[in-house]
Order: C-alpha cells, then sequence, then structure tokens
C-alpha cells in the first residue's frame, strides 16, 4: 500500500493537479517526469486548474493521454 499524503489524495486514491508536486504526479499512471514537470510548471505560471478538462492545456497532453488519466485527477 502507498503512502499517499493528505494533501494530495481527496477522493479515492485520485490526485490533486492543483496541489501534487512532480514526485507526486510521477506516481499517476502515464503521467512520466517531463510531464509532471510540466503540469507543475503551467499550475505556476497560469494558476490552478478550473476543472480536470484543463489538464489537456499542458503541452504533450491531449484527448488520448486525458481520457487515460481522467478518473485519476481531482482539482478539488
Amino acid at each position: 500500500m502507498a503512502f499517499v499524503p493528505m494533501t494530495v489524495a481527496l477522493e479515492a486514491g485520485k490526485v490533486n493537479i492543483n496541489k501534487a508536486t512532480v514526485p507526486d504526479l510521477v506516481k499517476i499512471k502515464g503521467i512520466g517526469q517531463k510531464y509532471a514537470e510540466r503540469i507543475v510548471v503551467y499550475r505556476d505560471k497560469n494558476g490552478p486548474f478550473k476543472m480536470i478538462e484543463d489538464i489537456t492545456n499542458v503541452k504533450g497532453i491531449g484527448p488520448k493521454k486525458f481520457e487515460a488519466i481522467k478518473n485519476l485527477i481531482t482539482v478539488e
């Protein structure tokens, strides 16, 4: 069983993409180091994601990647 900080795990093991660090994000299946870094940089530059679909604004995360991770992420 993996330890997930309470600031990240909010519902059913989902990762809060507004609070997650790079190490937290790489734990999401399909998100590697580069994607995780891009997510954090995007969030720092543009502010928090308002809905999970906003993650598709991050370079390299298109519809296919979003479909693969949408049930693993949250913004609340």
